[in-house]
Formats: structure tokens, sequence, C-alpha cells
């Protein structure tokens, strides 16, 4: 099952999820300081909330979640097929190892991307994600962490 994902720039981290528990009857899947994640299942959803005081949108970045790297590279051949030139970014982001590849649109970037194992790091840097002039993707400080999955 694949499920879109919306990732989104939020001032305080706990007050965020107490709603998104609330909203959607679920707990995160993932807790860490600055950083949240659910997999909802109905609607099928990953909400990742990125805690960002200062953020001037409240939209982080739009991805898709599928559930193998074959998927992955799958959707990175079609994307490039069609000329819209993917970028493979597969590393440690979120707190996660993961398979996946960018595609900038007219709209902001979108990422296709499954999550290979858990990790105790967040990750590294991306151009992909527009945080506001940041240009970095998993990258975490002791008041904020900006963007990623």
């Amino acid at each position: 099952m694949s499920r879109v994902q919306l990732a989104l720039n939020v001032p305080d981290i706990n007050q965020a999820v107490d709603f998104y528990s609330k909203m959607f009857a679920t707990e995160p899947a993932k807790r860490r300081p600055g950083y949240a994640n659910f997999a909802i299942a109905d609607p099928p959803l990953k909400l990742v909330l990125f805690e960002k005081l200062d953020a001037d949108a409240r939209l982080n970045h739009l991805g898709v979640e599928v559930m193998s790297t074959e998927e992955v590279h799958s959707h990175q051949a079609r994307l490039t097929d069609g000329g819209l030139a993917p970028v493979d970014e597969s590393g440690t982001c979120c707190f996660a190892k993961q398979d996946k590849v960018w595609v900038d649109g007219p709209d902001g970037a979108w990422e296709i991307y499954t999550v290979l194992e858990h990790s105790e790091t967040f990750g590294q840097s991306s151009a992909h994600v527009d945080d506001g002039g940041d240009s970095a993707c998993c990258v975490s400080s002791s008041e904020s962490v900006t963007s990623c999955c």
C-alpha cells in the first residue's frame, strides 16, 4: 500500500502531536525531539511534523511513501522517462534509513521513498525542500528540526 505524505512545519510539537493524535485517533509511529510522524490507516496518510518556530509556511513538503526499494526505482525510472529528472537521495533521513528520490515540481519538491530501517540519528541535508531558505532536510538543532520525512 502506498500513501501520500504531508510534512508540516509546526510551532509547538507537543500541541501538534496532541491535536493530530485526536484528529486521526492514533498515536505517532515515531516521536523524537522536535519531530513526530504518524502512519495513519484511514485515510492512508503519512503525516510528518517538524517543529519550526520561525517557518514562513505551514507546508514543508509532500511525498509518497511506498513499500519497497523496487517501487522507488520504478517511480524513478518513470519520472526519468517523463523528463522530470529525479534525484536519488537515499540514506538516513528523519530517524530512518531510506531509499528515496526527489523531484522538483513547479509548486515545490516531492519525495518518493521507502523506509528500510529505523535510525537513532536524524540524517543528512537536501536542497529539494523549500524550508524558507535553510535548504536543509533532516537537520536538527536545539530549537527545531527543519525538514524531511
